[in-house]
């Protein structure tokens, strides 16, 4: 298999990946119900030494951020 890192539509996956899709356990991450994404915020949170993480999925999401913090 070759796997080619500019875009995900270019790599295939192969049948263990789309047997690790499939069996994935789903929740809503907004409303922290997606397993995956708890274990990686706490993960990061504890490797950074802070008491939480925050996930953001795409690039842009994270720009307002500093804003909302500082006017609250």
């Amino acid at each position: 298999m070759q796997i080619d890192l500019r875009s995900d539509t270019v790599t295939k996956p192969s049948n263990g990946m789309i047997e690790a899709m499939m069996t994935a356990k789903l929740g809503d991450d907004v409303y922290a119900e997606d397993p995956s994404v708890n274990a990686l915020e706490a993960r990061v949170a504890t490797m950074f030494g802070k008491p939480k993480a925050l996930f953001f999925p795409i690039f842009f999401a994270h720009l307002p951020l500093p804003s909302i913090i500082m006017a609250t």
